[in-house]
């Protein structure tokens, strides 16, 4: 259940809010002015706010700018009805999205959830987007390779067979697969510039602590790069 937080000076509809939204399997949460919602929301508790822009102690779009400066949660500006205006600031202040009041609750439900799909798309992005086993960390879209928290600079083609190997780490990756895969280019018998691409990868990564080795050699086979576990 997503915890949601509402700030909201309107006691009332505040009330109705959570409790349509309770019956909607969300979690919700009220508080009433901007400096305390502000707190909460910086509290890391919540997976949306809901965010009004008229609050007492401090408006909508001062509690956002604050917010952030420190947190990504998404947040839902409430905005009044015919104010582009508002809208506008709230969406470059970093508003995920907007709703003009009075509004719906079973449209700003719908909302909550269109913008919780969202962000977990975005996080399921970025889980697929580096590779870690042991060690090593490899971030595809920026290339970018660490090994113990310091970074090791890889040529193209070494980063490439990096990938694949640790893709597939515990499994041999063939020789052939690898070729096509990386080289872009069938294996030929008497072409050795894979071994050594992977020699030079092997170089710049080093041995682990136990001096096992992370990427060994299946002859006439292929490569595997080794779990912890493997002798």
């Amino acid at each position: 259940m997503n915890r949601i937080l509402i700030i909201d000076d309107d006691e009332e509809l505040c009330e109705l809010v959570a409790e349509y939204l309770t019956g909607e399997g969300f979690l919700p949460q009220a508080v009433h002015d901007g400096e305390s919602g502000l707190q909460r929301a910086l509290s890391g508790e919540y997976d949306l706010v809901t965010l009004d822009v008229m609050l007492p102690k401090k408006n909508g779009f001062d509690v956002l700018r604050e917010l952030r400066r420190a947190s990504s949660v998404p947040v839902l500006m409430l905005t009044a009805r015919g104010e582009d205006t508002e809208r506008i600031v709230g969406l470059e202040t970093g508003a995920d999205d907007y709703l003009a009041k009075p509004f719906n609750p079973r449209e700003l439900a719908a909302r909550l959830r269109a913008i919780l799909r969202r962000v977990e798309t975005q996080k399921e992005a970025a889980a697929d987007d580096k590779l870690k086993v042991g060690d090593v960390e490899i971030q595809i879209s920026a290339r970018s390779v660490v090994k113990n928290g310091e970074e090791v600079n890889l040529t193209s083609v070494e980063f490439d067979l990096l990938k694949e190997l640790l893709k597939h780490a515990g499994r041999v990756v063939k020789k052939e697969d690898l070729s096509e895969t990386v080289l872009e280019r069938k294996l030929s018998p008497f072409d050795r510039s894979l071994d050594m691409h992977i020699s030079n990868l092997r170089k710049k990564l080093g041995v682990r602590a136990d001096q096992s080795e992370r990427i060994k050699t299946i002859r006439s086979v292929g490569y595997i790069y080794t779990l912890r576990d493997e002798k």
